[in-house]
């Protein structure tokens, strides 16, 4: 009898371990933490930054935290990813790619930690009450997209000097207004007018150049904006078919042919953002973590784009560049 019973504890002892093990390493997997990845479509580059500033804060994606992405160029579907990661209960939500992906996650919960990437003031937009204690659930990075749109004239009215100059905004932009005043100042501040011609969709785009030929329009600016940024080997072909000298926002512009480009480094700003995710998921407060400013900016020329648009880059220029594209 006390042989059976010894087995019968064994046999019930080990149908409790067969049962427990998964459940244990159910339960192990599901205290992984989900960061949820809002933003634009284009991420390879942008990715890569965020899983480099995590590893510096000890999680590795696939070990120890995972990444759920959402990604869309169209600002009207943000608020429905957002409300789909909340919905995933992530453990921090990261909100790149200009201010719609910022302002959807804030609209969908006050309680899950965010960090965001926006080219505005974030105490103008509501997002955070102070940049040294953000008080809330949200923190981040900020660049310096419209506060460059001066020096950005300035550096292609150095290549193009007597060229008329038009600039493309996204109306359908939340930093459409903003990106407005910072053109309207610049043109001031060179003292030649900037004439704007609103983008948000193909259609746009192609009468936009089909304006800038009919004008005899001599150099483009490009606003800050998601829109643009997904469609770049677009814009950058366009302005090459046309001859438009045209200073683009970010390094990617140059990268797939275009002519130059000032602006925030986004490996540095993505980089800090995975930092600040870091740090969240390892305890500390959204709402006592600084707001940083990603402050490497860089200047970067495309030689073989000058070359088939007959410019010559002036060695003053090419000796401010940052990178210098073969």
């Amino acid at each position: 009898m006390s042989h059976l019973m010894h087995r019968r504890s064994f046999l019930t002892l080990l149908g409790a371990s067969a049962t427990a093990w998964p459940l244990a390493a159910r339960a192990q997997q599901a205290t992984v933490p989900v960061v949820g990845y809002l933003g634009v479509e284009d991420t390879s580059v942008r990715l890569v930054a965020v899983r480099n500033g995590l590893n510096e804060q000890g999680f590795v994606e696939g070990r120890n935290v995972a990444i759920e992405l959402r990604r869309t160029n169209q600002y009207n579907r943000m608020p429905a990813l957002a409300g789909e990661l909340v919905r995933e209960q992530v453990a921090v939500v990261l909100a790149v790619g200009g201010v719609s992906p910022t302002l959807a996650a804030k609209a969908s919960t006050s309680t899950i930690p965010i960090v965001f990437i926006v080219g505005g003031d974030p105490i103008k937009l509501g997002l955070v009450a102070s940049l040294n204690r953000p008080g809330g659930n949200v923190t981040g990075v900020t660049i310096l997209s419209g506060a460059l749109t001066a020096k950005r004239l300035e550096l292609l009215r150095e290549l193009r000097p007597q060229a008329s100059v038009a600039c493309l905004v996204n109306p359908s932009s939340p930093e459409a207004e903003a990106q407005l005043t910072d053109i309207r100042e610049a043109a001031h501040t060179t003292g030649k007018e900037l004439r704007v011609l609103n983008v948000s969709n193909d259609h746009d785009l192609d009468v936009a150049f089909a304006t800038l030929v009919r004008e005899q329009i001599g150099g483009l600016l490009l606003a800050n904006d998601a829109f643009f940024v997904g469609r770049r080997e677009q814009i950058v072909a366009m302005a090459a078919r046309h001859a438009i000298p045209t200073m683009y926002f970010l390094r990617e512009f140059v990268a797939v042919g275009g002519l130059m480009s000032y602006g925030n480094s986004l490996a540095d700003a993505y980089h800090r953002v995975g930092i600040s995710t870091g740090k969240i998921l390892r305890g500390v407060k959204p709402a006592d973590l600084p707001v940083e400013q990603a402050v490497k900016i860089e200047l970067v020329l495309n030689l073989k784009a000058a070359k088939t648009l007959g410019l010559s880059i002036p060695a003053t220029l090419l000796a401010r560049a940052d990178e210098v594209i073969e």
